[in-house]
């Protein structure tokens, strides 16, 4: 069954509605990369896991706020978990309703050590009524059996001109209101190795960049994350999963003391699933994520100086196989997240039904 915790779009078709968006450069990557595993020398040994696959999905969802949305889809541990800081200017900035189609690309072989999944996803975020939200993201993932028991994964990402909603700038002095846009690039690696048939054990880390636009250039961001994973069959139609992230992140702002904005951080995110077959063609999915920011800022204009933040997170989905290759899905997400200087927690709820399909 495919994991369902974290739904994507299709970067390489979506609709060209923000003109700063253009996605020929990550067209050749693509194809450079599928060029690369076609040409793949041969295997020595035959292996029924061999050739290509396609994994296709589309969703759609309601939001009841745009500015929280994608945070909120990327809160899993498979996805982006610790998104840039999100001050209070860029909530409740109303609801729409969101479509995601995802398509997922794997070359597979075997070479002498294993074998060798290559793989390209292309995904995004197309909002219908606040279309200079809609953006989306290339995954290029290389996963290599070691042994029977252990593989190593290597992982790039890439979301370009993200745009966060307009929010009060510092450089010219007038905190003037501006679009807020975001490119991040994340390159992580995965250690994976089954103690057991049923208990599986991973050590992740990952470092990561988060480039702004110039007005807020001094929340440009270097991050790095570590943490392990735990997955466990503990019967055979329940399975669950655990993870512990640690990652700091320093921003460009803490060396920019005129600008009163450092976004430097620690965090700690936990986050567990509980996936159950409930009849052979039922399953239900559940997670719950909490992430603890610590904002490093010692500067004394910073609102965050001293501060912190208490992120949490649940969803529900329901999945049912109508044949050995096709599912659908409806799911229910909910995020509520609180930054110790502010009054009020800022709350997002997300509905969605899709279809996913496999070839």
């Amino acid at each position: 069954m495919p994991l369902l915790h974290t739904h994507a779009c299709v970067l390489l078709a979506m609709p060209q509605r923000n003109s700063d968006f253009d996605a020929a450069p990550l067209r050749r990557v693509v194809v450079l990369f599928m060029v690369l595993a076609s040409l793949w020398p041969a295997p020595r040994l035959a292996s029924a896991e061999e050739g290509w696959s396609l994994e296709a999905e589309g969703a759609l969802f309601y939001t009841d706020d745009v500015g929280l949305y994608s945070a909120t889809r990327r809160l899993g541990r498979d996805g982006d978990p610790t998104q840039p800081a999100i001050d209070s200017k860029l909530t409740n900035q109303g609801s729409d309703v969101v479509f995601e189609p995802m398509v997922d690309i794997t070359r597979s072989v075997t070479n002498n050590l294993g074998q060798l999944d290559l793989n390209v996803q292309g995904e995004g975020f197309i909002f219908t009524e606040n279309p200079e939200f809609t953006h989306g993201t290339l995954r290029l993932q290389a996963t290599q059996a070691l042994s029977s028991m252990t593989r190593v994964q290597a992982r790039f990402s890439y979301a370009p001109n993200q745009f966060l909603g307009d929010n009060e700038e510092r450089q010219s002095g007038q905190e003037l209101d501006m679009a807020e846009k975001l490119t991040s690039y994340i390159w992580s690696m995965r250690l994976i190795h089954d103690v057991t048939p049923d208990l599986s054990v991973h050590l992740f880390g990952r470092y990561g960049l988060r480039r702004y636009n110039d007005s807020f250039s001094e929340r440009n961001m270097d991050f790095w994350t570590i943490g392990p994973h735990v997955e466990w069959r503990v019967a055979p139609k329940i399975k669950l999963g655990l993870s512990y992230h640690y990652e700091r992140g320093l921003a460009e702002g803490r060396t920019r003391p005129q600008f009163e904005d450092d976004t430097s951080y620690i965090n700690h995110y936990l986050s567990w699933d509980v996936d159950v077959e409930l009849t052979e063609r039922l399953s239900l999915l559940t997670a719950v994520h909490y992430e603890y920011n610590i904002w490093t800022s010692d500067l004394a204009g910073d609102e965050r100086n001293g501060a912190h933040e208490n992120i949490y997170a649940g969803e529900l989905t329901l999945a049912y196989r109508l044949t050995d290759a096709i599912q659908g899905f409806g799911l229910v997400q909910r995020s509520s997240r609180k930054e110790s200087f502010e009054s009020n927690a800022f709350e997002n709820t997300n509905v969605g039904i899709g279809l996913s399909a496999r070839f």
